[in-house]
């Protein structure tokens, strides 16, 4: 089994070092290849305002062809022996064209060019510029899909602080997001419990080609391939090591890490709402109710909310047509009921939803795992008192990970 890093680069001539830096570390049995790719619009070499981004980026692919001797224009020999190869969606002529532009198109590019060569049991291991990890990283990725039958994993992920306390209090306020949700979702025992992290995902590369590839979104392409992945086969959440995505603000894509920390840090919570516990019970409740309809209809909260986005009063009709099994129906139904419905909906009954008047009791030390009865007081707690909750929700998910 081989590993293909995947690595897409816009802009990253700061950080890209220091990536590289912790592969060339790496100690690990299994042989791998690094494959970046650097790009930006081709449009953006005749944009006043974006046109240094396209030099940096240029300046980028020099520095990658000379890392410690170029074999080569397309393949070069990277620091520590490893060999990098170089997709050049940079130059003049060569930039993305269009609507196929963005991180999502730098991915499927990535991923397409490594299914060319690998083999079905080889791994891609998708990280993000600036992202870094211990030295057993490799090894542990490739030991996990060895010794466990798993074709994907969604790697366990740790944002570290820095200096910058603004970039701090918004990263906290982001991953305490994030982790409330994974764990809301795993608590009601949703087969959608898992968290995208462009940074933090590995796969088969037969896996890939089951689903045709990545969909090529601006961004949110991480959500919607493990999503894919999800409905072919379970997704493992567990890995041994994790990786360390940068804290840092970035508008370079609509959404994801970068936006959602200016969000944060202007004190805007409406993009990225803290879900109420209750309002992931709801979900359950229909979850709960999966036998009942196999044979017979019946409403929950949730399930008007999908008649309202299929436009249709019968949803099951044909898949107890299809699917003759419960196991087969139930199935169905969460490939229906996807996770894109469960954060649609969830948003959807947060701006209905109305924080019960227990909430303005509770303080940071009475937290024991539900942020629900903190929600009010987030715009008004330390950046301490925050990471003491990431922490502890940090705590959590990784038991439930490795549950």
């Amino acid at each position: 089994m081989k590993l293909h890093i995947a690595i897409p680069a816009l802009d990253e001539l700061e950080f890209l070092p220091h990536t590289l830096a912790a592969i060339a570390k790496q100690k690990t049995d299994y042989p791998f290849h690094v494959y970046i790719c650097v790009n930006q619009p081709d449009a953006w070499w005749y944009d006043e305002a974006k046109v240094k981004i396209c030099e940096n980026n240029q300046e980028l692919l020099r520095f990658l062809k000379g890392v410690k001797g170029v074999r080569g224009v397309e393949e070069v020999k990277g620091w520590g022996g490893f060999s990098i190869h170089i997709i050049d969606k940079t130059s003049v002529g060569k930039g993305w064209s269009g609507s196929s532009s963005g991180v999502g198109w730098a991915r499927k590019t990535l991923f397409d060019e490594i299914c060319k060569t690998a083999a079905d049991e080889d791994v891609v291991i998708s990280l993000d510029a600036d992202t870094l990890f211990y030295e057993s990283y490799f090894q542990s990725i490739g030991d996990n899909f060895t010794q466990n039958k798993t074709d994907v994993i969604a790697v366990p992920y740790y944002h570290k602080l820095t200096d910058d306390e603004n970039a701090n209090r918004a990263i906290l306020l982001y991953e305490i997001y994030l982790r409330n949700f994974f764990i809301n979702m795993h608590r009601i025992g949703s087969p959608y419990a898992f968290t995208a992290i462009g940074s933090a995902i590995a796969v088969k590369v037969k896996a890939l080609k089951k689903i045709r590839g990545i969909t090529p979104l601006s961004s949110g392409e991480d959500f919607y391939l493990l999503q894919k992945l999800r409905k072919m086969s379970p997704i493992s959440n567990y890995n041994s090591e994790m990786v360390y995505p940068a804290a840092r603000f970035s508008t370079r894509v609509p959404f994801g890490t970068g936006p959602a920390m200016i969000k944060f840090c202007s004190g805007n919570f409406q993009s990225y709402p803290y879900y109420h516990h209750s309002l992931f019970d709801k979900i359950k409740e229909t979850y709960d109710i999966i036998p009942e309809l196999f044979t017979k209809d019946m409403d929950t909260e949730f399930i008007v909310f999908l008649k309202e986005q299929y436009k249709t009063n019968d949803l099951w009709g044909a898949l107890r047509k299809n699917f003759k099994t419960l196991p087969q129906f139930t199935r169905a139904f969460h490939e229906k009921a996807d996770g894109l419905r469960i954060l649609q909906f969830l948003k959807a009954k947060h701006n209905e939803f109305k924080l019960p008047r227990l909430a303005s009791q509770a303080t940071p030390s009475t937290f024991e795992g539900d942020i629900s009865p903190l929600i009010p007081h987030f715009s008004s707690l330390s950046n301490d008192e925050l990471s003491t909750i990431r922490d502890s929700l940090f705590s959590i998910e990784m038991q439930l990970r490795n549950s």
